[in-house]
Parts: C-alpha cells; structure tokens; sequence
C-alpha cells in the first residue's frame, strides 16, 4: 500500500495552467473549420450541399469509370499535372503495361482528358 502512495507521488504531472499564473491568453480563439470559413472552394464538389443534403451521387458512365479506376491505380505512377493520355504512353514507355481499354477510350475523344485529381491537389 504504502509503495503505491509513493509511486502516485513519483509521477504526479504538473500542468502549466493560464489561471495560476494570472495570464491570460491574447490569441484570439479561430472559427470552427476555418479553412473553410466563407469559401466553398477548399471542399471537393462532391460534398458541396445542395437543398440541405449531400451532393454524393456521381453523374458518369461506364467510359469515366473505367478512367477513375486508371487515376485510382498508382501503379502506372503518379497522376498529378499530367493528362491521362500522356500518363498511359508514359506507363507504356516504361513497360507497365497499362490497359489498352484505356488508350482506345482517351483516343476517341468522347471522354476528358483531365485526371479525377485535375485541379484538386
């Protein structure tokens, strides 16, 4: 019993507290989530609200599907500040052997060009 006394004793922590030395903090307290204060610019447009719910349905097909899924796999390397045809040539150049689904959907011209991450990263 009397060990557990002293071990409480031992480790007892000091906290530094603003009230017992009579100071008082002169930074003022930020607003919640001030990143975002006033702008929707920092959310991505998939969480943007709109009426009061969530905007989390995704409007494309099939082709833009199998395009995310291209952005998504790292394994043809990074996908930042490069379209997406210049990154499969790029995975193929390097033998990594990208989709060729892929190639012939950015080659016909009907889908963008822009990875998922264009101009969110």
């Amino acid at each position: 019993m009397a060990t557990s006394k002293n071990m409480n004793v031992f480790y007892r922590q000091k906290k530094n507290s603003t009230a017992s030395t009579g100071q008082k903090s002169t930074k003022s307290p930020s607003p919640k989530h001030a990143a975002t204060f006033g702008s929707d610019f920092t959310q991505p447009p998939a969480l943007v609200s709109h009426g009061g719910s969530l905007d989390l349905k995704d409007d494309f097909d099939e082709q833009e599907q199998a395009l995310r899924q291209f952005d998504m796999n790292m394994a043809y390397g990074p996908c930042v500040g490069i379209t997406r045809l210049d990154r499969w040539e790029r995975a193929q150049r390097m033998g990594l052997n990208p989709p060729k689904e892929i190639e012939s959907l950015l080659k016909g011209g009907k889908v963008k060009l822009e990875s998922l991450f264009d101009g969110r990263v």
